[in-house]
């Protein structure tokens, strides 16, 4: 089904030649973008672009400064900002309300989030967003119809895509009401570089190289993975009507988040490895929490909800492109 009806939505692009399968996979890119010659560069575009060319040339040095305490000063970071940071909190608390936290122990979550370089948190929180609402369609804020490249890292250094697709980015407001993440939005990069300057205080230039360039590149590509691995290789266990996969390996790298047709069938839910063989290091994680008093509100799909989306037609995305 899914694979006939990119078929159409190709051949209803007016037979652009762009257009092309992913290797391998039932994904069909209908719409390119010109990712760095002939268009306008933004400001914010230099800026990210130049970030990401200084952590991945600094995370070049490893195989020259690597010690034992270095690698485990990026172990560690990468534990802290990839679990508690990224999946728990920027995804699972903030993006979807899956479970609630104390204030003091959602801000420091959030922080570990902030210091994973992946924007601060209401600009993380209403792209997510906008991709749940828009999947996979000419909205979506980073689907492979546009390509692998687009969605892994090439609409981060578009940001005139964004202004294009969601003008009015009010889709955080929850956030926007809260002191804690105006101030983590207006001061976002102070608090990497401040980050920095201590891990070379502490262990100089190898530090640096592995506390910020090898954990920050690691975690990068790994959580980008989510969003183009995910969206075109894989099984797809639930009729979601989009292109989201489970991957087991991605899901080993991000945590749990890899068994991502799950997480868009049941977008809410705190736990996304819904089987038990299905390890989600995220979940265990706010498994502990809850079992201990401190998580609560922890949501998690019913037997019925799950029925109902096993065997829904899978119609959804066929009504985004074709109304009637």
């Amino acid at each position: 089904m899914m694979r006939k009806l990119l078929v159409l939505l190709s051949n209803s692009n007016g037979g652009n030649q762009d257009n092309y399968k992913i290797p391998f996979s039932n994904v069909v890119v209908i719409g390119t973008r010109n990712y760095f010659w002939g268009r306008k560069w933004r400001n914010v575009d230099i800026q990210v672009a130049s970030w990401f060319l200084f952590v991945h040339i600094l995370a070049l040095f490893a195989p020259f400064t690597f010690t034992w305490d270095s690698f485990f000063i990026a172990f560690i970071g990468y534990l802290l900002t990839g679990i508690l940071g990224i999946t728990l909190s920027y995804h699972r608390l903030l993006s979807h309300h899956s479970l609630k936290l104390p204030k003091w122990l959602e801000y420091t979550f959030v922080y570990f989030g902030v210091l994973a370089a992946q924007r601060d948190p209401i600009s993380w929180v209403s792209a997510h967003r906008y991709h749940h609402q828009y999947v996979d369609t000419n909205k979506d804020a980073h689907s492979p119809i546009n390509g692998f490249w687009f969605s892994h890292m090439g609409w981060l250094l578009d940001s005139g895509y964004m202004v294009e697709k969601y003008a009015d980015r009010k889709n955080a407001e929850d956030l926007k009401k809260q002191t804690f993440y105006i101030i983590m939005q207006k001061t976002y990069m102070l608090h990497l570089y401040g980050c920095g300057a201590i891990l070379y205080a502490c262990g100089g230039f190898p530090y640096l190289v592995w506390g910020m360039g090898v954990r920050i590149v690691w975690l990068y590509h790994a959580t980008f993975m989510l969003n183009s691995i995910c969206h075109i290789w894989g099984h797809q266990a639930w009729n979601t009507g989009d292109l989201s996969k489970n991957n087991w390996w991605v899901a080993l790298l991000v945590f749990g988040e890899g068994w991502h047709n799950n997480h868009h069938a049941f977008e809410y839910s705190a736990r996304h490895g819904l089987e038990w063989w299905q390890i989600d290091i995220t979940w265990y994680v706010i498994w502990f929490l809850e079992a201990i008093g401190i998580a609560t509100n922890v949501k998690v799909p019913t037997d019925v909800q799950k029925q109902k989306k096993s065997n829904s037609i899978n119609t959804q995305m066929i009504d985004k492109f074709f109304p009637k």
